[in-house]
């Protein structure tokens, strides 16, 4: 019936996913009627939680308005507005309906703003599933992690620096053959890999002097780490910033923002600009009245500065307790993340330091995409928990309830788990 029995290749789980009917605040209801606590929160776009009023109220009243006008509306004014008003380098704003489709733009835009073919990203970093960005996300993979693409190379190749290769990155750019940086500004695989501030600022430094785009993907971070981003937390600001998931309240919607000049390939003028310089740019469902009106009120309950300390405090919360619960049992591993994000590495050794360093983005990303995640889902599952891998996303809808349920989930999965790994255990 489903071509490769599932809709996204992230919700494969073996012998099957779950089959969720219902949410409400930070649950969900399977098939079979088990209510769970949730930490996939629409892949992080649920930052208020599900089914919030205010979000309800708003696609409800458009919704009588219209759910679909095929032409410009004032809603996506406002919800540009809003991005710009919050988005420390938004000076123009273009929507697209998802994530994938905003990275493939800003290539785009930064390939005909600089005139060069090259791409870099990093390695352990995702930008979407297409070309040329589907490669390097999961540790040692060189390749594209797919079939159905061009053979070679091409005139737009993408250059794969590891994280912890500065100096490579830094010969790519002195070439001046590289149209654009892409990275996640809050660490690769969604925090899986943690932030260098000091190496953000490094690379800004870098694509600045060479001419290079600088692009940040905000698809996670977004209105997350801050009301402007992991830019407007660690005060490095792109050219170009992609973002998905919560900029329209869990409804289909992305946007491209950044730098004036930019964008401005995006313009219409005389007929020889159009069809030869100008970046073109389509798509049915860009911005439509539903995703406009969930989006705005979303990002006026983040801008309201009510949301993002509660969850930020709950997150810190939450892998305090976890990495309790890890000691007690003598598990080898830990619990980090960063504002409302969280993950948990099993079967390694737990950093020196407070946090773990990003030199341990090969370690960090088997423990985070690695076997190890699919035992601890499958056990949390079973207590009554679902986590996003290796770890999720809190929203405004988790409390202390939440939390005492997931730690006291933990502590029983990780019993069921001595008896599959115990090489985890002391």
């Amino acid at each position: 019936m489903l071509a490769g029995g599932l809709t996204h290749d992230s919700h494969r789980l073996e012998p099957f996913p779950p089959y969720i009917t219902k949410v409400q605040g930070a649950y969900k209801w399977d098939a079979d009627g088990h209510r769970l606590v949730d930490y996939w929160m629409g892949h992080g776009a649920m930052i208020l939680g599900y089914d919030h009023p205010k979000v309800v109220e708003a696609v409800e009243r458009q919704l009588a308005r219209g759910s679909f006008y095929g032409a410009e509306h004032p809603l996506a004014l406002e919800w540009a507005e809003r991005i710009q008003r919050m988005v420390p380098s938004a000076e123009r704003v273009r929507f697209t309906v998802t994530g994938s489709e905003a990275t493939e733009l800003a290539l785009r835009l930064a390939r005909a703003a600089t005139g060069r073919p090259w791409v870099v990203k990093f390695a352990g970093h995702y930008h979407g599933w297409h070309e040329p960005l589907a490669k390097g996300v999961l540790p040692g993979e060189a390749s594209p992690g797919t079939d159905g693409r061009p053979a070679g190379d091409g005139p737009a190749a993408t250059r794969l620096v590891a994280p912890d290769r500065l100096d490579e990155l830094e010969a790519l750019l002195d070439t001046r053959q590289v149209a654009a940086v892409i990275l996640e500004p809050g660490g690769g695989s969604w925090g899986a890999i943690p932030v260098d501030v000091g190496w953000l600022q490094t690379v800004r430094e870098l694509t600045r002097r060479t001419g290079t785009v600088l692009i940040f993907d905000e698809v996670i971070t977004g209105f997350r780490l801050a009301p402007g981003g992991a830019q407007e937390r660690y005060g490095v600001l792109p050219d170009l910033t992609c973002l998905a998931k919560i900029v329209s309240g869990g409804m289909p919607g992305a946007a491209v923002a950044g730098r004036a000049e930019i964008m401005a390939y995006l313009d219409f003028r005389d007929e020889a600009w159009n069809r030869s310089q100008r970046v073109a740019h389509l798509g049915t469902f860009n911005a439509t009245p539903l995703a406009a009106a969930a989006g705005i009120a979303t990002l006026d309950e983040i801008a309201s500065g009510r949301v993002l300390p509660a969850i930020d405090r709950l997150g810190a919360r939450l892998v305090q307790a976890l990495n309790e619960r890890l000691r007690a049992r003598g598990v080898r591993g830990y619990a980090y993340g960063q504002a409302s994000i969280f993950h948990i590495a099993l079967g390694v050794d737990p950093p020196e330091g407070e946090e773990p360093s990003p030199s341990e983005w090969q370690a960090l990303l088997e423990a985070a995409k690695g076997p190890a995640t699919q035992w601890l889902r499958k056990a949390m599952l079973l207590e009554g928990v679902d986590l996003m891998r290796s770890g999720g996303f809190l929203s405004a809808a988790h409390g202390d309830q939440e939390l005492e349920e997931t730690v006291q989930a933990f502590d029983r999965a990780l019993e069921r788990l001595s008896k599959v790994e115990p090489a985890w255990f002391a």
